[in-house]
C-alpha cells in the first residue's frame, strides 16, 4: 500500500499525529517542523532509525517532498498555513480552529475550491466513540429530523493553566473571547445531523477571579443558541465553569440520544443511551437501549487521546487522500459551519444580545462581504478592526499575574527534567 508522506509542523500537540503515522501501514512522517530547539530535539531522539527530516522555519519545511501536512500549531494561526500549504498542492489536516478572521475564512475556502486538494479539519470530538455512533444512527433515521440539541464542552482548566499559556500575555488562550474556542462543543451535532447553522444569539460568562489569577482576559465561559436551516436550534456552552463536563444530547421528531455524563458510572462518551419510537406518534413503540457503541473500523487506538478520537480523525484524512471518497472527514465548509456561530456569536454579544445572521460561504456572492473583515481580538491580525476580549473592554491585568505563571512552567518542567518532557506529555492539550 502507497504511504502517504506527511510532514507536521508544531511538534507540541502534533505528537499525537506524528505516532499515527508511525503506527500506521498508509503513512508516514517525513518532516517535522517547530520553532522551538528543544522541541525538535526530542522529537529527533523519538525518531531514532526514521527517515525524517527536521526544520525550524516554515518556508523551508513548506519546499520538502510530500504529500500532505499537518498544522498543530497555535489555534489562532492555523489559517495562513493552511493556504500556504493549499497553495504548494499540499493536502491539509488543519487542527482545531480553522481561522479566526472572515477574511481568512474566505482565503480558506477560494485556496481549496482553486486547488482541490484534501482539506480536513481536525474536531476530535466528533470521532469519540458516542458521537460517532450518534452520526450513524441519525443518519439512518432512528430519531428523525432534527429538532433540539445540547451540547457542552466543559474544561476548567485553572490548574494546568501555566503549562497551556507559559505566562506568556499574548498567547492566544490569553486573548481569545468567550465564545471563540466552540467547535468542540458544537461540532459533533452539526456532524451527526449535516444541517447548516444560519442564525446565532451569543452570551457571555463574566470575567471573574478565576479567570484574572490565570491572565485570562475573556469571559469565563460563552453560549451560542443556533438556529440550523430546518429550523432545530441548538444550544452550545463552553468555557471555564468550575467541573469538567462533555456532553451531547439530541432530539429528533421520534426521539432522542445522548452520551453519558461526565460521572462515575455514566460510561462518559463511551456510552451511548437512546430512547425512541418507530415512526412520529407510535408512542406504544417505545425503544430504549444504553450501550457501549463499538466502532467499526477495527485498529488498536490505545494511547491515543480524547477517547481515541485522535487516531480516527487522522485515520479518515489519510484514507481520503488515498482516493476513499466515504472517509469520514470534515471538510473546509463544515468547519466553518462549526466555527462561525462562536465568531458571531461574540458579535451577537458586543451587540447587546442582537441575533446575528451567519453567513454561508459556500455562496460565492456572500463572500465580496467578508473579504476585508479582519475583526478579531488578535492584535497582529485584526489590524484596525480589533475586538475587546470582554464585552465591559479588555482587562488590564499586572504583569505579575504572568510572571507567577511563566514561574509555575519553568518549576514543572525543571520538576519533569526538562521543557521538552513537559511538552510532550502535554501533547494532547492544545
Amino acid at each position: 500500500m502507497k504511504k502517504v508522506r506527511i510532514g507536521v509542523l508544531g511538534g507540541y500537540r502534533g505528537t499525537s499525529m506524528i505516532n499515527y503515522c508511525k503506527r500506521s501501514d498508509h503513512a508516514e512522517v517525513v518532516a517535522i517542523c517547530d520553532k522551538s530547539k528543544e522541541i525538535l530535539d526530542a522529537q529527533k531522539s523519538a525518531a531514532e532509525g526514521l527517515d525524517i527530516t527536521f526544520y525550524e522555519r516554515f518556508d523551508d519545511f513548506l519546499n520538502h517532498d510530500m504529500d500532505a501536512v499537518v498544522l498543530a500549531n497555535y489555534a489562532n494561526e492555523h489559517a495562513p498555513f493552511a493556504i500556504a500549504a493549499m497553495k504548494k498542492g499540499l493536502h491539509v489536516f488543519s487542527e482545531v480552529l480553522p481561522c479566526q478572521t472572515m477574511k481568512e475564512a474566505v482565503e480558506l475556502i477560494e485556496t481549496c475550491e482553486e486547488t482541490k486538494v484534501v482539506y480536513a479539519y481536525g474536531e476530535n470530538y466528533c470521532y469519540m466513540p458516542a458521537t460517532t455512533e450518534m452520526k450513524k444512527l441519525y443518519r439512518k433515521g432512528e430519531i428523525g429530523e432534527f429538532e433540539y440539541g445540547e451540547c457542552e464542552y466543559i474544561h476548567n482548566c485553572e490548574p494546568i493553566w501555566h503549562s497551556i499559556t507559559y505566562g506568556e500575555e499574548n498567547h492566544w488562550r490569553n486573548n481569545m473571547y468567550s465564545t471563540f474556542y466552540c467547535t468542540h462543543s458544537l461540532g459533533p451535532i452539526i456532524h451527526m445531523t449535516g444541517l447548516r447553522p444560519i442564525s446565532v444569539t451569543g452570551f457571555e460568562g463574566t470575567n471573574n477571579e478565576r479567570n484574572l489569577r490565570g491572565g485570562s482576559k475573556a469571559g469565563q465561559f460563552g453560549i451560542e443558541m443556533v438556529t440550523l436551516e430546518n429550523g432545530g436550534i441548538v444550544k452550545s456552552i463552553h468555557g471555564g465553569l468550575y467541573k469538567n463536563s462533555i456532553w451531547y444530547s439530541v432530539y429528533g421528531e421520534k426521539g432522542r440520544m445522548e452520551c453519558g455524563r461526565e460521572i462515575p458510572g455514566t460510561g462518559h462518551i463511551y456510552k451511548l443511551y437512546i430512547n425512541r419510537d418507530d415512526e412520529s406518534g407510535a408512542y406504544n413503540t417505545a425503544k430504549a437501549d444504553a450501550y457501549e457503541p463499538k466502532s467499526e473500523i477495527e485498529a488498536d487506538v490505545s494511547g491515543f487521546g480524547h477517547g481515541g478520537s485522535d487516531f480516527y480523525s487522522m485515520y479518515h484524512f489519510i484514507n481520503r487522500i488515498l482516493g476513499d471518497e466515504d472517509a469520514d472527514i470534515i471538510d473546509v465548509y463544515e468547519a466553518l459551519d462549526m466555527f462561525l456561530p462562536g465568531m458571531f456569536a461574540y458579535r451577537s454579544v458586543l451587540n447587546g444580545g442582537m441575533p446575528m445572521e451567519i453567513p454561508n460561504l459556500r455562496d460565492k456572492a456572500v463572500r465580496d462581504k467578508w473579504r476585508n473583515d479582519t475583526a478579531c481580538t488578535d492584535k497582529k491580525a485584526a489590524g484596525d478592526m480589533l475586538l475587546p476580549t470582554f464585552s465591559k473592554g479588555t482587562p488590564e491585568i499586572d504583569k505579575s499575574v504572568y510572571e507567577k505563571m511563566a514561574k509555575m512552567w519553568e518549576d514543572e518542567c525543571n520538576r519533569k527534567e526538562g521543557y521538552i518532557k513537559a511538552a510532550l506529555n502535554q501533547s494532547s492539550k492544545k
